[in-house]
């Protein structure tokens, strides 16, 4: 006996074990023939490991209606025509579509999916995740991100594998968190909150923790937006206490990161630093592993990005500064976004030690590190609240003139 390779090739990309192709199996055969099927996962094994060739019609006809496609493309052979299926119902199924003159049992092959759709939606994930790196949320990006979530919630209806099924459901929940994103970088945090609940509902379904990670990591930065600081300390909280952040220190550490923000924001300095102080901790024991995309931005860099954000916000402009140089040393050529946000903050930080020219100097490096696309939303407001700064220290400097005409829609 030899394995039958054919079969097996199809249970691996619908994702169906053994006892789950025996469910549905009997399931189609109830369809059929309105009685329940017998088959047991034994009845499954001996058809993968070769001992069964020739499977009855009711097998068979069970193989053709769970698959979409003829036992043959299964590594079986049909049964002898001398020996007919067990029940009329049945043998009228059976010989139809073996002989092709009705569609009704193939109907559903070319809408079944399986794992190579999970592998193309997810492929289209993350060419979008790495647009945003570069460019910053905008528009196309969350028609796409949309686009690509209805995809898999289409495909999803056709699933024969609950594995699959729920894998659909966190590629929605990824693609439709990465339409919020857009939109949270883009400064729209109304439309943002709309994707997130239904982020977070998707994500629900799919049972999968990293994903919801996902959705609350960027609750916790719309609070932030709305100004409800104490929001944003309990979004990071609750991301703080999913599987995912419990089993990979990186998670735990992004979470450790945000709540750290939300602290500062609220002056709580000595629990806002002992954030960053776990955060660091847990980044450190963060070792190389499998990843959705998204988070690939997280790292040393953004940490030390966040913690230049935390320093500012409790008054440490010196420290700031200097966690900002150590972040912009490292940021990663791709995230040029990032790299611009940092280089804003760096500016900040230099503006309220007292040197307003080098600040300027400094901040006008974002408009060539963003040259030829649209400044995002949430850059054009770290520009605005650097040009309030400068006002208030130096209403009469000619930087504030310069920042003004470089702000405007076609100023750049």
């Amino acid at each position: 006996m030899t394995v039958n390779v054919a079969l097996k090739q199809q249970m691996i990309e619908r994702g169906l074990t053994q006892d789950e192709l025996a469910r549905r199996m009997n399931d189609a055969l109830e369809e059929i023939t309105g009685r329940p099927g017998e088959v047991s996962d034994r009845t499954v094994r001996n058809l993968l490991s070769g001992k069964t060739l020739r499977p009855i019609g009711r097998t068979c006809a069970a193989l053709e209606r769970v698959f979409g496609c003829p036992v043959k493309e299964l590594g079986l052979s049909p049964p002898r025509s001398a020996v007919p299926p067990e029940d009329p119902v049945l043998r009228r199924t059976f010989i139809t579509a073996t002989t092709g003159t009705t569609a009704a049992p193939f109907v559903a092959a070319s809408r079944q999916v399986g794992v190579s759709d999970v592998e193309r939606l997810q492929v289209g994930l993350n060419r979008l995740t790495a647009l945003d790196n570069h460019r910053g949320g905008h528009l196309a990006l969350e028609k796409a991100a949309l686009a690509g979530a209805q995809q898999a919630l289409d495909l999803q209806q056709y699933c024969v594998s609950e594995r699959v099924r729920q894998r659909l459901f966190t590629i929605a929940a990824d693609y439709t968190s990465r339409a919020a994103w857009s939109c949270i970088d883009d400064r729209r945090p109304d439309q943002a909150q709309h994707y997130l609940d239904r982020s977070m509902i998707y994500a629900g379904m799919a049972q999968d923790s990293t994903a919801q990670f996902s959705a609350w990591n960027q609750i916790a930065m719309l609070a932030r937006q709305y100004r409800r600081h104490t929001d944003a300390v309990a979004a990071g909280q609750a991301a703080q206490g999913l599987r995912i952040a419990r089993r990979d220190p990186l998670f735990a550490s992004l979470a450790h990161a945000r709540i750290a923000i939300g602290q500062s924001n609220r002056n709580d300095k000595q629990a806002a630093l002992r954030s960053l102080g776990h955060a660091q901790d847990a980044l450190t024991k963060a070792a190389p592993a499998p990843r959705p995309g998204w988070i690939d931005f997280y790292g040393s860099a953004e940490l030390f990005a966040i913690t230049a954000i935390v320093q500012e916000r409790l008054g440490m402009s010196a420290e700031a500064e200097a966690s900002s140089h150590r972040a912009l040393a490292i940021i990663p050529e791709r995230f040029r976004r990032n790299r611009a946000l940092s280089t804003v903050r760096l500016a900040l930080a230099q503006l309220h030690q007292g040197d307003l020219d080098l600040a300027c100097a400094t901040v006008t490096d974002v408009f060539d590190i963003m040259q030829g696309v649209e400044i995002p939303g949430r850059i054009r407001t770290e520009l605005s609240g650097f040009q309030r700064n400068v006002l208030d220290c130096a209403p009469k400097s000619a930087h504030v003139a310069d920042l003004i005409h470089r702000l405007r829609p076609n100023g750049s």
